[in-house]
């Protein structure tokens, strides 16, 4: 009998076309991460593809980051479940990891059950290059932001709204009211060249965060004041807002489930 596996799962998606499978008609399939990760457990568990119903909470775009993305599968394994996540990981790419592995309800809907998730996108302000680090921040260079003002108008982001003016056009939802539960704007103690914003919700559509995140930079550089937030929420008017930031400072930290 088939058991449900609940995994967290970790990514650099720097080399990724996002986490969802991708396979144009007679072309070679797409790199992505959910690609990756099925094919391992097709030849490690044995079970086709239409069995094994891999679905992930989160559609991460290309060059997006995960440290806590959640995954299901469904196998009938002889695999002892401690060891379920090293079985997996020896034989995954090095710029993804499963981080955990547990057995879920028969019932358990990865992407229905989500409460919360976090996102954490990262900017660097400083003019020098950030070599280190730079597939995992947004290199503002021109600019000194303003991470207070920032976070005051990172504040008027939290409680539940209808934010359309905050996503792509086509993101094909016909709600677009989300709850966020928090928001902060914040220098890094350790490394102050960056500035860090997180944002959990509910949920998000497509480019929400990236395009918040473009928003507040907007405010730090002094182009927007802290209540222009207000403005975007109140006409979910798309052409007021931020621009829409690079990919590769985003990060899925976690999600969690009722």
């Amino acid at each position: 009998m088939p058991k449900r596996y609940k995994i967290t799962i970790a990514y650099d998606g720097s080399a990724f076309h996002g986490w969802q499978k991708q396979e144009p008609p007679g072309e070679e399939p797409l790199r992505t991460v959910q690609g990756e990760l099925e094919q391992v457990l097709v030849r490690l568990l044995g079970t086709p593809k239409q069995q094994l119903h891999l679905m992930g909470a989160s559609r991460t775009d290309s060059g997006v980051h995960a440290l806590g993305q959640t995954a299901m599968f469904d196998a009938d394994s002889s695999i002892p479940l401690e060891r379920m996540a090293l079985a997996i990981n020896a034989r995954l790419p090095n710029d993804m990891e499963i981080r955990t592995c547990e057995l879920a309800p028969a019932d358990f809907d990865v992407i229905g059950g989500v409460t919360n998730k976090q996102y954490r996108y990262r900017v660097f302000n400083a003019e020098h290059k950030p070599l280190w680090v730079r597939n995992a921040v947004y290199h503002c260079f021109n600019a000194e932001l303003d991470a207070v003002k920032m976070n005051d108008a990172a504040q008027r982001l939290i409680g539940t709204h209808d934010i359309e003016g905050f996503s792509a056009a086509g993101h094909g939802r016909e709600n677009t009211v989300r709850t966020i539960y928090d928001c902060m704007v914040f220098v890094d103690p350790v490394y102050p060249d960056e500035i860090h914003i997180t944002i959990q919700g509910s949920g998000f559509l497509y480019n929400s965060v990236r395009i918040i995140a473009g928003t507040l930079v907007e405010v730090g550089r002094g182009r927007f004041t802290p209540a222009h937030i207000d403005q975007v929420l109140k006409t979910a008017d798309r052409t007021i807002a931020g621009p829409t930031l690079p990919p590769q400072g985003l990060c899925l930290e976690w999600v969690r489930y009722g």
